[in-house]
């Protein structure tokens, strides 16, 4: 079995398995981004299947919470995406969701998470193989960065 060593920001040497795979928790806007999901899925379009699909009813919806609950838990990786902006089907909730995530990326670098931990995409109902191409490229720069060890709960 190979080692990969991953460099963080503390020149600390994260050692991984070449086979480990990030476990990415997805937070999905029922409207655009689970039926973009469910279209990549009806179309035989592959993505990981390390991703875990949560369904919201709007980005907008989703509490910074949940992500940092995700990663406190041990999720390798968290994507939100939602309706492009402007195209909400309530209005501006996408809107609202881009202005939280600017401020907890903003938190997230404060703690200490790598950038690309935490992806955030738009995708409509209708791009099926653009989602497929947005996970693959979110758990590829999940990957890149190596097991969550940095925000994990320690007993």
């Amino acid at each position: 079995m190979s080692k990969v060593v991953f460099e963080t920001e503390d020149e600390e040497e994260v050692k991984v398995d070449k086979d480990w795979k990030p476990r990415i928790l997805a937070f999905l806007c029922n409207w655009c981004s689970y039926a973009g999901a469910d279209l990549a899925g009806v179309s035989r379009i592959q993505y990981p299947a390390t991703v875990r699909v949560v369904r919201v009813p709007c980005t907008g919806r989703i509490n910074p919470f949940f992500i940092l609950k995700a990663l406190t838990d041990g999720w390798d990786g968290v994507v939100v995406s939602g309706c492009h902006p402007g195209d909400c089907h309530y209005i501006s909730g996408n809107l609202v969701a881009r202005r939280r995530f600017a401020l907890l990326n903003e938190l997230l670098e404060f703690f200490g998470i790598e950038p690309g931990r935490v992806n955030f995409m738009w995708a409509s109902a209708a791009e099926g193989e653009r989602f497929a191409v947005l996970i693959e490229k979110a758990t590829e720069r999940v990957k890149k960065l190596g097991p969550n060890k940095r925000f994990l709960k320690k007993w």
